[in-house]
């Protein structure tokens, strides 16, 4: 039984933290000999394919802004960016998973231009295998495995001039007039995004995830929906005591 906090004068005298739940979370790192964490050479590799991906996607829309004659003050500061979601956007992929991505353009950005110009580059490049477009599927994208690492790509033009680094998707007015297409591109952001300001501890709701992924019980988005209300809920409750009531 737990004693209560005493004060006698300025000073104060308070237990230790008591965790709520099976295991405190120091004894997670047990978990990493088994395979559950990314180990960090691959963690760096992926590092390193988006960025190169992330600069190839600001250079492709440089080059459509020179083609279609824009000021080159607006070419300059164009913009462009690359999101993630999915397991990888919220930062709870196994080793070897694929990455999500979606590549934000400005408005004379067409998604014609996507699935043509920006298409060719990746076709150009040396370490790109499997490259394939989806052009007509519900949501339309384009696969590839970049160095060994598979990423599926998807597209939004929003109604702006140029994409600011800080944009933040979960802004509603962004949605506005907008095609239906790239509406449904953006959710896969916007609910990750979303989950990530909702729940109040962050590194137990991506452990959480981290190793319920690994188990493959369940689909992952029904993971993320169900352990972001979880969260939400206990607050103090650690990792390992919301895996053991997961559903079977």
């Amino acid at each position: 039984m737990p004693f209560p906090v005493t004060t006698q004068g300025s000073q104060q005298t308070q237990l230790p933290q008591k965790h709520c739940g099976i295991t405190s979370p120091n004894s997670l790192a047990t978990l990493k000999p088994l395979g559950v964490f990314e180990e960090e050479e691959e963690l760096q590799h992926r590092i390193l394919i988006w960025g190169k991906l992330n600069n190839l996607v600001k250079e492709w829309i440089q080059e459509i802004s020179e083609s279609k004659n824009l000021p080159q003050s607006v070419i300059d500061n164009v913009g462009g960016k690359i999101f993630t979601f999915g397991s990888y956007g919220l930062r709870v992929h196994t080793k070897g998973a694929n990455i999500d991505e979606l590549y934000v353009a400005p408005r004379h950005v067409d998604r014609s231009d996507f699935f043509t110009s920006f298409y060719g580059k990746l076709k150009l490049q040396e370490k790109v295998k499997d490259l394939r477009a989806a052009e007509e599927a519900f949501v339309p994208g384009i696969k590839l495995c970049f160095a060994g690492i598979e990423i599926n790509i998807l597209f939004a033009r929003l109604a702006l001039q140029t994409i600011p680094e800080d944009l933040d998707l979960r802004d509603d007015s962004l949605l506005k007039n907008l095609d239906i297409r790239c509406i449904r591109s953006l959710n896969g952001c916007r609910v990750t995004d979303e989950f990530l300001h909702l729940v109040p501890n962050i590194d137990n709701f991506r452990l959480t995830l981290e190793l319920s992924n690994s188990l493959e019980h369940v689909p992952f988005l029904l993971w993320e929906a169900t352990y972001c209300h979880f969260c939400a809920q206990t607050l103090r409750m650690t990792p390992l005591l919301m895996i053991s009531d997961r559903p079977s």
